[in-house]
Parts: C-alpha cells; structure tokens; sequence
C-alpha cells in the first residue's frame, strides 16, 4: 500500500515545488502563482478592477512585461514595453496566432471576424481595411460625419447638461456615436444594440478570463444564466450585422457599374468577391467592436486631461479656432 502512495505523492511534491520554483519574482507587485491554481487568488480579488491592476503592475515592472499564470498552468503575457509591442502586433504578427482557447471562446460571438482568425483569412481583412485609414478617407470622414455629429448631436447635449447642472457619464455618451445616427438625442434613449452589443462583449470577455472554464460550458449546455443571456444578446448583434450588409448589397446592386459607394468599407468588403453574407457580418461585427471602445474610451481621457491642463486646452482651443475660419 505504501510504495502505491509513495508513486502518487513523489509526482504531486515534484509539481508543487516546480511551480513554486518557477513563480515570478521579477517585481514586487507582479502576483504570486501557486501550483494548480496559478494567480487565481489575486486574479479574482482585482476581478473589479484588473485593467488598473495589470496597468500597476506593468508600471513597477524594469522591463514594463509581466507573465501571468492562470489555472491548470495557463499563461499569459503582458507588455507595455514599445518595442514588444511593435514586434508582437506589427513586425512578427504572422508568429503569434489566437490559438485554440481564444478561438474555442470568441467563435460564437466573433465568427470568423478579424480579431478571432489567423492566416490568409486575417491579411485580406486587414488589407482591405487598410484602405479605410487612409488620409483622404479620414478627410473625407471628419468632412462628412464629425461635423455633423458635432453639431447636431453631441454639442446639444452638452450643452443642456450645462444649462440644467446634469452630470453625464461622458463615455458613455460618446459610446453613442458608434452605432447609427439618431441614436443619440438629448433624450438619450437607451439603443437595444447597444445593450446587447454590451452584453455579448462582457459575457465573451468572462468566458475568455474564466478560471474554471466548465463552469460557463454547463451553463451553455443548459442554456442558463450568462450563457442564456449571451445566446440572445448575439443572437440580436448578429440579426443586426445581417441587416446592415443585406441593405448595404442591395443599394450596390442599385448603382450597378457606378459603383460610387466602393470607396466605404463595408462596400470594399462586398465587392471583392465574398458573398457569403454571414462572413461578411462576422467582419462587420469586429470592425463594430474595433470603433466602439477604443475611441470613446480615447476621447474620454482626452477630455479629462485637457480638464486637468487648462494652459493646453487654451491652445488646442486656438488651433481650432484658427482652422475653422473661413479664408478671407
């Protein structure tokens, strides 16, 4: 009985004390990994507040990089040093694939959208979308959109906010932009899209961070709890998605050989051959998520910074003040 216990306890000595070896002690701040479990216990005490969490650590980091451990030796790596980012995201992309845990999570609300392949499929998204960043196409966007977002949408609800002395979360406000004009009145009507676009994001991020990953996949096989409600809130995203490119394939199949809708998007995307419109909403999906957190968040702390810098806002005031007026 004794050298069957002895061959079941040596191998479970030997991992503890691997993990315990191996644990991070590049900085201080950096969790600590236990065998198993990982940094689970630190991971689900900043569950409310990771992102400033990870940013800490990054900042009391030498090389600004940090490799956290998760459950069943799960890791990841976070950077905010310049130069691996450049070699992770631009310079050696192709090396650093999504990998099956990503892809096994996000399938169900990204498809086969950009942010979730790899391989041919992810160059031709991205050289297609490449267009869009141009300097003439972003010209073209402030020229035709900004404006009149500006004017007609933002500027009058700032401005009865101040007139009334109303508090407004200001990310929010700007998260309103992202998805269709009218949305965004001084009402401030909540837009079910947006909601269900907030759900499916929230709901995905908890299966892609989840420490114990069987316990979403009961839920989905039972159809219960977040699983229940991120089947609905994709379900609503998706319908959503194959509206705008149904409606966007029937006025190019109106203009024919004109094609003067071929300098937008989503009409580069459905002229280049793919007509499987499911793909194509799975594209739009992505491309949804690529605008709708990034700027608003930006442009949020933008704001805020100017708030806290009266002498640069005096100035940026100035320039604007400078190119908007009219040539004599």
């Amino acid at each position: 009985m004794l050298p069957v216990f002895l061959l079941i306890l040596i191998p479970l000595l030997s991992l503890f004390f691997f993990f315990f070896l191996t644990t991070s002690k590049s900085n201080s701040k950096a969790p600590k990994s236990y065998p198993l479990v990982g940094s689970f216990f630190a991971i689900l005490a900043t569950r409310d507040r990771q992102l400033q969490w990870f940013s800490e650590i990054l900042v009391d980091s030498p090389s600004a990089t940090f490799d956290l451990r998760r459950s069943y030796s799960k890791r990841q790596v976070f950077s905010g040093n310049p130069p691996v980012v450049q070699h992770i995201l631009k310079s050696n992309f192709q090396n650093y694939e999504k990998g099956e845990t990503f892809r096994s999570r996000l399938t169900y609300f990204l498809g086969h959208g950009i942010f979730n392949i790899d391989g041919e499929s992810w160059k031709f998204q991205r050289q297609v979308a490449s267009h869009e960043f141009s300097t003439k196409s972003l010209r073209k966007f402030v020229e035709t959109v900004v404006n009149t977002e500006l004017s007609d949408r933002l500027i009058p609800i700032l401005s009865s906010a101040a007139k009334n002395g109303t508090v407004l979360d200001f990310q929010n406000i700007l998260q309103s932009f992202w998805v269709r004009p009218g949305l965004l009145s001084p009402s401030l009507p909540q837009a079910k899209l947006a909601l269900a676009f907030e759900d499916s994001v929230r709901i995905s991020y908890g299966r892609l961070t989840a420490s114990i990953p069987l316990i979403w996949k009961i839920k989905k096989f039972f159809n219960i709890g977040s699983e229940k409600s991120l089947k609905m809130a994709v379900s609503e995203v998706k319908e959503s998605a194959m509206n705008i490119v149904k409606q966007k394939k029937q006025k190019l199949e109106q203009l024919g050989e004109k094609k003067s809708l071929s300098d937008e998007l989503l009409s580069r995307f459905l002229s280049s051959g793919h007509v499987d419109e499911k793909f194509v909403a799975d594209i739009v999906i992505s491309f949804l998520i690529a605008g709708r957190d990034t700027t608003s968040a930006a442009l949020t702390w933008y704001f805020w910074l100017l708030s806290q810098h009266p002498e640069v806002q005096s100035k940026v005031v100035k320039e604007i003040k400078e190119h908007s007026e009219e040539p004599a």
